[in-house]
């Protein structure tokens, strides 16, 4: 791929015949400047190279989008700072911790720890018992935060098989943990 073609020559070019190649090259052009920006706003390194990660997949799957009214930088970094700041908010308005997580509450003696501990157990052997597809729906839901719009445009779905999937998964953990209980 040519270098010196500008990034609107690139998707023109390259986009239908090589979308390989002209997200390489495009991803290779801003990959350091959209790092800057997330760890600008996170002032985490490894959330800002999640975030960076999340930001190219979603500008990949909306580069057709791409109408040109503003130059690809700017809309790239729109999409990033927006990107961040989402996160962010719901991180902040959704408090989560992984399963593996040591939290304070595991070395406590208490009843309540130890049915918190147990109903974690039960849900990650739940979530096991899960196919791959139906435990990447669910965390992009409701760990990434990601909108049934955004998950059914990165399958390739329609928006109501995205919530009928949801839907299905959850009614299958509910399941899974009742017949454990």
């Amino acid at each position: 791929m040519q270098a010196n073609l500008s990034d609107e020559e690139v998707i023109q070019h390259y986009f239908s015949t090589q979308p390989d190649h002209c997200f390489e090259a495009l991803y290779n052009r801003y990959v350091k400047k959209v790092y800057r920006r997330c760890l600008s706003m996170t002032n985490d390194s490894l959330q800002a190279e999640d975030f960076t990660h999340d930001i190219f997949i979603k500008v990949f799957h909306k580069l057709d989008g791409f109408q040109q009214k503003s130059s690809f930088s700017t809309w790239l970094y729109s999409i990033s700072y927006n990107y961040c700041a989402d996160q962010l908010r719901l991180s902040k308005r959704l408090p989560t911790t992984t399963l593996e997580e040591n939290t304070d509450w595991y070395n406590s003696d208490s009843i309540e720890a130890q049915l918190r501990e147990e109903t974690l157990q039960v849900m990650k052997l739940a979530m096991e018992k899960l196919s791959a597809q139906e435990r990447s729906l669910l965390r992009l839901k409701y760990e990434d935060g990601l909108s049934i719009e955004e998950i059914a445009s990165m399958y390739d779905l329609k928006e109501s098989a995205v919530k009928m999937r949801l839907k299905r998964s959850r009614e299958k953990i509910q399941r899974l943990c009742a017949k454990h209980n």
